[in-house]
């Protein structure tokens, strides 16, 4: 198949999940066992991977604020970037990588399995059971998750400021605002949640139409990771663009 067709029927297949997920019945328990295995799951890599980058942002930011005199806006700096860019990309990375892989290799192996066919046989929507409550766990998962490394990377900027550079403590937490805006905060899980959304979608996609066997359900996995995390990177630029171009 080529591109261009993988790309319509992706289109075709992101249409029919978007209007299930509008539209009732949902499968409200499933969707919501499905959020809690993907949030448990990332919950201490996004710790573990955002903390250290906000000790990097104030390490590196400190060495250039002490040039300028202006070390009080170390916490501003490191709120913004982590708010805007790094927990937001962070954390959808790793939903990408746990959540994303996960779904596309389950749906993968009910495809092999003939378990999607025998779903359609029964006269049971496949797409609206097995497809949309994976879709809607990565929707939600991702700004909860955006959520918490936005607070850890925030409190690696303070260790290192505080207990490693010797910075007051005061003057971090009052200056973090000095440059941060509500509307940093909601921007960033906006982008998380579109994250979600796209990696929802690709690896649900990549799971549904898996061929060639357990070789096959690999690729799927692969391709997942590689794609999604490939595409909202890319349109990360875009929401950055549009949601703090004007004033960035």
């Amino acid at each position: 198949m080529t591109a261009l067709a993988q790309l319509g029927r992706f289109g075709v297949f992101a249409a029919q999940v978007l209007w299930r997920m509008a539209t009732p019945p949902w499968e409200i328990s499933e969707a919501a066992r499905h959020t809690w295995t993907v949030t448990v799951r990332c919950f201490l890599p996004v710790i573990a991977v955002v903390f250290p980058f906000g000790m990097v942002m104030a390490l590196q930011g400190l060495q250039i604020f002490n040039l300028f005199g202006a070390q009080r806006l170390l916490s501003s700096l490191v709120s913004v970037a982590v708010f805007r860019e790094l927990s937001p990309v962070l954390a959808s990375v790793l939903v990408a990588a746990q959540g994303g892989s996960a779904f596309a290799a389950e749906l993968g192996a009910m495809r092999i399995r003939e378990e999607i066919d025998a779903t359609v046989v029964m006269g049971i929507d496949a797409i609206r059971v097995h497809v949309v409550p994976r879709v809607i766990a990565t929707l939600i998962a991702a700004p909860i998750l955006n959520l918490v490394g936005s607070l850890s990377g925030i409190c690696g900027g303070f260790v290192v400021a505080v207990y490693v550079k010797g910075e007051p403590a005061g003057i971090y937490w009052a200056n973090l605002w000095e440059l941060t805006a509500p509307s940093d905060i909601i921007g960033g899980a906006f982008k998380a949640t579109i994250f979600g959304l796209l990696i929802g979608l690709i690896a649900c996609y990549q799971g549904y139409y898996t061929t060639g066997g357990a070789a096959g359900v690999g690729r799927a996995v692969n391709a997942t990771v590689v794609v999604g995390i490939t595409t909202f990177i890319v349109v990360n630029y875009f929401l950055t663009s549009a949601l703090f171009g004007a004033i960035g």
